[in-house]
């Protein structure tokens, strides 16, 4: 006997989905089995510590973010004792493992600890004061006055600080910005002759309306622009530097940047290499440099590629990965720079004129898989580092300390790091750093750290979203 069963297109087509579906959940990386057979030998199965840090507790030393986390458990954290997982693991399991560690952290209600009040250091006692937070993404800090300051947040906000009170609103009609990956708005900075001209600086990613011709997506790169503060809203705007818009790149990433001034009134700037690395080699494009304007945006006569034929006139040195530091020497004049390396690498540069700081030719870090960047650590043309950190310790936000709260640190070097949550306190004699102290660490990513006009130490968290200042502590 013959049964003839009909069976419907869309039965059919919900069967293969069904079963598609089910393939594909059967295919998801177990993260607590992953877990469990490489992690909680060090970690515990519970996760709360054992031989290594609890995963659970909110701290996290070598970055929060998921990538950090990623590039921790695919490359190791060798100085630690933690090794690689990069052969044994593909890629979706290690996500699989941080969304487990993730989902685990939450349910945990684990709440990273307050910060600190007091602090030690060789030198002084230090009280530490909530400044400013509830800002989302904070990155500079400046100040109009000894009661005013001033707050970039990378979404593209900029805030003011009273009398010790964050404003609700912020300021009116500042620039667009391209908040996407590592662009934003980023850095501000206040005119030295704020109160005659009343000057802002600001920098941040800008972006095409439309893409070039050949290009998926709207290119972006960094631009600079001046504008002044009227009845809280962004006024008299200038265009200081603005790249050709063929040079614009597709990477949403390495913008750079921080904006100093000289005492002779020139204006610094750094724009990362955008990561298109081979073009920090050529001064024909503005990425992977420092740049140097006059405060109107004109170009200095003495710029060391002035003459040079197509080349970016308003760049003073080259061969930059990564910049997001400078600072001016309060005596010499000096321009002092912290740049990213790749994983491993990053730097500490005098910088000068004309010089080549050999980015990617030259370098102390590796690519982020593991494998060789370069054989080199020397060539012949290019600056040594004055200081290099191997592992990163991910610098940004540098100041020179001014004040007079603590002398004893008059003119030593302040170094954000955002991967280990610190600030560190450099000494620096004929161009090298003979002494080297933490003197904050585990309150949150550094992002800026500045001399306020009161003689404190402001710090720029962005996670918590908050600003300290840190004190001496008063006998």
């Amino acid at each position: 006997m013959k049964i003839n069963i009909k069976i419907s297109r869309n039965a059919v087509y919900s069967v293969v989905l069904i079963l598609f579906l089910g393939l594909s959940a059967c295919a998801q990386p177990d993260g607590a089995a992953i877990y469990q057979q490489y992690c909680a030998t060090c970690h515990k199965a519970d996760l709360n510590g054992g031989n290594s840090a609890s995963l659970i507790d909110g701290i996290w030393q070598f970055g929060a973010a998921d990538n950090y986390r990623f590039r921790n458990i695919k490359f190791g954290i060798t100085h630690m004792g933690m090794p690689s997982y990069g052969a044994v693991l593909k890629d979706n399991e290690i996500n699989a493992v941080i969304k487990y560690v993730n989902d685990s952290e939450k349910n945990s209600g684990a709440v990273k600890p307050a910060l600190v009040k007091e602090l030690e250091t060789l030198d002084y006692k230090l009280n530490v004061e909530t400044y400013a937070e509830g800002l989302e993404i904070p990155w500079a800090i400046d100040f109009l006055d000894a009661t005013t300051a001033l707050i970039t947040e990378k979404p593209g906000r900029l805030r003011t600080v009273i009398k010790g009170k964050l404003q609700p609103e912020a300021v009116k009609n500042t620039p667009t910005v391209l908040n996407e990956g590592q662009g934003g708005l980023m850095d501000v900075a206040v005119d030295p002759d704020y109160k005659e001209n009343g000057w802002v600086y600001l920098a941040f990613s800008h972006v095409l309306e439309k893409a070039n011709k050949g290009e998926d997506r709207p290119g972006a790169m960094t631009k600079i622009v001046r504008g002044k503060i009227v009845n809280n809203t962004w006024t008299s705007e200038e265009t200081l530097f603005e790249a050709p818009h063929e040079l614009y790149k597709t990477t949403r990433h390495h913008y750079g940047c921080r904006i100093v001034f000289d005492p002779d009134g020139f204006l610094y700037f750094a724009i990362g290499e955008r990561g298109m690395k081979d073009d920090a080699q050529d001064i024909t494009r503005p990425n992977g440099k420092v740049h140097r304007i006059n405060k109107d945006g004109s170009i200095p006569a003495d710029n060391p590629f002035v003459n040079s034929a197509n080349a970016i006139k308003s760049i003073y040195s080259y061969g930059n990965r990564n910049i997001q530091g400078i600072a001016i020497h309060p005596e010499t004049g000096e321009v002092w720079a912290t740049e990213h390396g790749p994983f491993g690498g990053d730097e500490l540069n005098l910088i000068k004129a004309g010089n080549n700081y050999g980015w990617p030719v030259i370098s102390y870090g590796i690519n982020y898989d593991g494998s060789v960047l370069t054989e080199f650590t020397h060539k012949p043309g290019m600056e040594q580092p004055s200081l290099y950190w191997r592992p990163s310790i991910a610098v940004c936000g540098l100041d020179y300390y001014t004040g007079d709260l603590f002398k004893k640190w008059k003119n030593k070097l302040l170094v954000g790091a955002l991967k280990y949550e610190e600030v560190r306190l450099l000494d620096i004699e004929n161009e090298h750093v003979t002494h080297e102290e933490v003197i904050l660490k585990g309150q949150g990513r550094v992002r800026d750290v500045q001399t306020g006009p009161d003689g404190a130490i402001y710090v720029v968290l962005n996670d918590p979203g908050t600003v300290i200042k840190l004190l001496p502590k008063l006998d």
